[in-house]
């Protein structure tokens, strides 16, 4: 019962092996004169898996009929290779401020914000704190 209640999602292993463990685990639970309801379980299942599948939890809910595990399995493989495919690209722009100044020889320096999570920014070349260099 604890395996079953502790099992996290290992994203290395994937949606279907996860849901199968957990499967499997409900059946040596069984054996144990332990039933767990089908429906249980896949809502269970569903509570395991991480945030990036909340929109999926979402549309679960808000579906009318309950889902088997063959259904679920089903539907997470298609919903992790959608997510897969649909990983944004992320590019990054680098700016320089117009204008005159000194010459610097590519090597100003510009205020940046502190970072949220309360530590400071480093310049990768003068080392100082808040300082950034291009």
């Amino acid at each position: 019962m604890k395996r079953l209640t502790s099992k996290t999602f290992d994203s290395s292993k994937g949606v279907s092996a996860h849901i199968t463990e957990m499967r499997d685990l409900a059946a040596q639970l069984k054996i144990l004169k332990i039933d767990i309801s089908e429906p249980f379980l896949v809502h269970f299942i569903l509570n395991s898996l991480p945030a990036k599948y909340g929109p999926f939890k979402i549309s679960y809910n808000t579906y009318k009929e309950e889902w088997s595990i063959t259904k679920l399995l089903t539907m997470c493989v298609q919903e992790e290779e959608r997510m897969k495919h649909d990983k944004a690209e992320v590019a990054h722009l680098a700016t320089r401020p117009n204008g005159k100044g000194k010459k610097d020889h590519g090597k100003r320096q510009y205020k940046v914000p502190p970072k949220t999570d309360g530590s400071k920014v480093k310049c990768f070349f003068c080392k100082k704190d808040g300082a950034f260099s291009t």
